[in-house]
């Protein structure tokens, strides 16, 4: 790659970081300060209107597009299971999952604005340094999140890795299917081929996004469900 590329690359980053904190703080303070009163499914919505812009700015700003493999589920409530590379599909599969909460570590609540923004859309905030108290966290409010009719999103790798890298798959996802008798949804995608983990610089590019047939939880055990849709991953992330 060469210098003008990169210098290239590192302009439309900064565009996009700078719209990015323009739609952040503007969705932030204005979805609390007049939604706060509302119901989580219309309250939510209003906030996933700035992960919908969020994906604008990223295809006019970076040239980043995306290809769809599958089909979205149109019904819930649902498990969805999905690889972790990016920052890209925590705003795109809110926006196209919802309603839907998501499961995130728990200092990703405390950035201002960004943060609000999230508890106000009901995620899960986990102590990743405790896994036993995540579990039983992630247990609970889940099921209270699959009862109330709307579903959750969960990344079982737990954090982000590189394209081509298989992380370790907690078995969270699939315990709480199993106990919502809930289906899960696996999803996986490319998206650290363009958004790489831990960068600010964002390269064009396609990210394709496979959607899984969902999966049925009566009758299973969760290691072997965990395991069915991490082969079912990561098979897809090395055909893609």
């Amino acid at each position: 790659m060469t210098l003008l590329a990169n210098s290239i690359y590192a302009l439309r980053s900064a565009l996009f970081f700078i719209g990015f904190a323009v739609v952040t703080i503007f969705i932030s303070t204005s979805g609390i300060l007049f939604t706060w009163f509302l119901p989580f499914h219309i309250r939510g919505r209003y906030f996933v209107l700035g992960n919908a812009a969020i994906i604008f700015l990223l295809r006019v700003c970076c040239g980043v597009k995306t290809e769809i493999r599958g089909q979205f589920p149109t019904q819930g409530p649902f498990v969805a299971m999905a690889k972790h590379q990016s920052q890209w599909e925590t705003f795109y599969l809110q926006w196209h999952l919802f309603p839907v909460a998501t499961v995130v570590k728990r200092e990703l609540l405390n950035i201002p604005f960004f943060g609000w923004a999230l508890r106000f859309m009901n995620a899960i905030g986990i102590d990743r340094s405790n896994p036993r108290a995540a579990m039983r966290q992630i247990s609970e409010q889940g099921l209270i999140r699959l009862k109330n009719n709307y579903s959750l999103l969960i990344f079982p790798e737990g954090t982000r890795t590189l394209p081509g890298v298989r992380g370790k798959y907690a078995r969270s996802g699939a315990s709480i299917a199993i106990a919502a008798n809930a289906p899960v949804v696996p999803i996986a995608h490319n998206a650290g081929l363009v958004w790489p983990t831990k960068s600010m610089l964002i390269r064009p590019g396609t990210v394709t996004v496979v959607i899984g047939e969902a999966i049925a939880s009566n009758n299973r055990e969760s290691r072997e469900l965990t395991l069915e849709v991490e082969n079912w991953i990561e098979d897809q992330c090395a055909k893609i």
